[in-house]
């Protein structure tokens, strides 16, 4: 199990440029959270244990240093009380109750770490702080949603066959938000009308350009399709944990940027699977194969359309990369006060020798969301939806979660 351990966090390793030399512990349980949970389950349920790690973080740095409205509970902490060793510990505690398969492992990592940290009694109260505040926050996420089971009705009808892979995340729409007063908090409007001009022209946009053979598709088009294939926690945290970097936030400062970041893209996850859920619209590769079903004269069949790689099993309206993506820029930049950053640069695995950089948030986000018709996923109107329910969750974390103390009451 070690050894799988390692392997996961080089992985990540792969995906996230060298680290700063002003990386702290919150960007560094950051990148070991990340690199876990890639690839080992589904990007939802990844972000919900990444999410349940940094609130945890945030709020034992914030007992000591009590600037911030706790996001749950402000435990009694002496100021010269060690952050690292409280962030640290709640950090270890939270990945090793979530991960019981890897428990063993993380507590080692855990252990290693605070065997940095000079011994003293500032140390030994930092670590009963973290691991106070892990337990409640782990408490209040217990019965959260996360592990109901998967009741997934199939439309059908009888005799009539249908695919039998099972859907993701179809517990999500009912999964209790991180900050949101409810999974519909910012539902967007039903998908646009099949027999609208505008569906005809977004369905012959995406089968002449999201085409796996498509010949009118740009290298620029192809490679950010192929780019963006990564999803979940891989495909933006490196990107935040660059920006805190580059910002040289203190560690408290940094727990809660990083803590809004996460609160944000995964109550944008909760958002989008509800609206997936509520609405079940249909995947480009079943209308494009069904065109001639949808009562538009200006919408034709082709019977062998296929995307550039394996759709994603759940509904399509919202574009879900869209949301999450489109959170975490306006988290972003409303906890900054401004899009422009600096410049931070990523890799995928999904397209090897390729290296994108941004200096701005918005254009991460859009690039992402355009990304998504490129690889034949998903229409424009959909990238639309996604791109305004995320920004309007992003920017409600930041408002309303882990703000200044002087600002009240949660």
């Amino acid at each position: 199990m070690r050894t799988n351990l390692q392997r996961m966090l080089l992985a990540v390793a792969l995906i996230a440029p060298a680290s700063s030399a002003f990386a702290d512990v919150i960007t560094d349980w950051n990148e070991k959270a990340v690199g876990f949970v890639t690839g080992k389950m589904a990007p939802a349920a990844g972000q919900r244990i990444v999410t349940i790690m940094h609130v945890a973080m945030f709020d034992a740095v914030n007992s000591i240093e009590p600037r911030y409205r706790p996001y749950l509970i402000q435990l009694p902490a002496a100021a010269n009380t060690s952050k690292e060793a409280a962030a640290a510990s709640a950090a270890g505690i939270v990945l090793a109750r979530l991960n019981p398969q890897a428990a063993e492992e993380f507590r080692s990592t855990m252990a290693t770490y605070l065997a940095t940290i000079p011994d003293s009694d500032a140390k030994v109260q930092g670590i009963k702080l973290g691991e106070g505040v892990a337990a409640k926050i782990l408490e209040e996420r217990a019965n959260d949603g996360a592990d109901a089971p998967d009741s997934y009705r199939p439309k059908t009808k009888p005799g009539v066959y249908v695919g039998t892979t099972p859907v993701a995340s179809s517990n999500w729409p009912k999964l209790k938000p991180f900050a949101l007063t409810s999974q519909s908090q910012f539902r967007p409007e039903p998908p646009i009308a099949l027999t609208s001009e505008q569906w005809a022209a977004d369905y012959n946009e995406i089968k002449d350009l999201g085409g796996k053979d498509s010949t009118k598709r740009s290298a620029q088009q192809t490679e950010d399709g192929r780019f963006w294939l990564i999803t979940g926690p891989q495909s933006a945290d490196p990107i935040v944990r660059q920006v805190a970097m580059a910002k040289q936030m203190n560690v408290i400062d940094c727990a809660r940027f990083m803590a809004l970041v996460a609160v944000a893209a995964a109550d944008a996850g909760i958002a989008v699977f509800d609206a997936k859920y509520t609405y079940e619209f249909w995947r480009p590769v079943t209308a494009i194969r069904n065109g001639d079903m949808d009562d538009n004269s200006a919408t034709e069949r082709d019977a062998t359309w296929q995307p550039i790689d394996s759709t994603p099993m759940h509904p399509e309206y919202p574009c879900a990369h869209c949301t999450i993506s489109g959170a975490v820029a306006a988290a972003v930049e409303a906890a900054l006060g401004t899009a422009d950053i600096p410049e931070v640069s990523m890799t995928s695995p999904t397209a090897p020798g390729v290296t994108h950089r941004w200096t701005n948030i918005r254009a991460y986000n859009d690039e992402v969301s355009h990304a998504r018709i490129w690889a034949g996923f998903h229409y424009r109107f959909s990238v639309l939806a996604g791109q305004d329910v995320g920004r309007k969750v992003g920017r409600y974390v930041v408002e309303n979660v882990m703000q200044p103390a002087a600002t009240g009451a949660r």
